[in-house]
């Protein structure tokens, strides 16, 4: 017993001061060369932070490009999916009514051509991203209660849209807050 007890606590001490002790200080040191320090990258408007880049954030007014919806309500705290199945009840359920309720706010859009990211929270819940093309089904909306022309509304979703990692590795995203924080300093 004594041949594998003494080896073993001598692992257990290695490996503690290796992942509780060295590890995340190095994490912590990579994090401060990082933006935002470690700490986020802050998006402001009028010189007031008014959220976070990779965190999501809601927006329901017709006035704003929606985001995705969230299963957290969008509370960084806990994030988390719905965990339900596409086929479980009370899932189909949330979806149509946030297919109905998109319809409401969006009359000129058939249901057939809303993404799916507008009615389906993502895995986080916390997802600022949206594809071009669902910040594109939302012009109509976002023109007539701002009273915009729809053309100056796409230029804004091309200008805050970001390529894909190397042209090639990912899909386009638009940053929903960043793009509503140039929406706002419109004039």
């Amino acid at each position: 017993m004594k041949k594998y007890l003494l080896p073993s606590i001598k692992l257990t001490v290695l490996l503690l001061v290796l992942l509780a002790g060295i590890y995340p200080l190095f994490i912590a040191g990579v994090a401060k060369l990082a933006a935002g320090k470690g700490g986020g990258v802050t998006v402001t408007h009028n010189g007031k932070v008014v959220g976070y880049e990779n965190i999501g954030q809601k927006f329901t007014d017709d006035k704003y490009f929606w985001s995705r919806p969230s299963a957290v309500d969008y509370n960084a705290a806990g994030s988390g999916g719905s965990n339900k199945a596409p086929g479980n009840p009370d899932y189909l359920k949330t979806v149509a009514e946030r297919t109905d309720t998109f319809l409401a706010h969006n009359p000129d859009v058939k249901k057939a051509d809303i993404p799916a990211e507008l009615v389906t929270a993502s895995a986080s819940g916390l997802d600022p991203h949206l594809s071009p093309a669902a910040a594109y089904v939302q012009i109509a909306r976002v023109a007539k209660a701002r009273g915009i022309a729809p053309e100056k509304l796409k230029q804004l979703i091309d200008a805050n849209t970001k390529a894909p990692l190397l042209g090639m590795l990912g899909p386009s995203t638009v940053n929903v807050l960043k793009l509503n924080v140039a929406l706002d300093e419109l004039k």
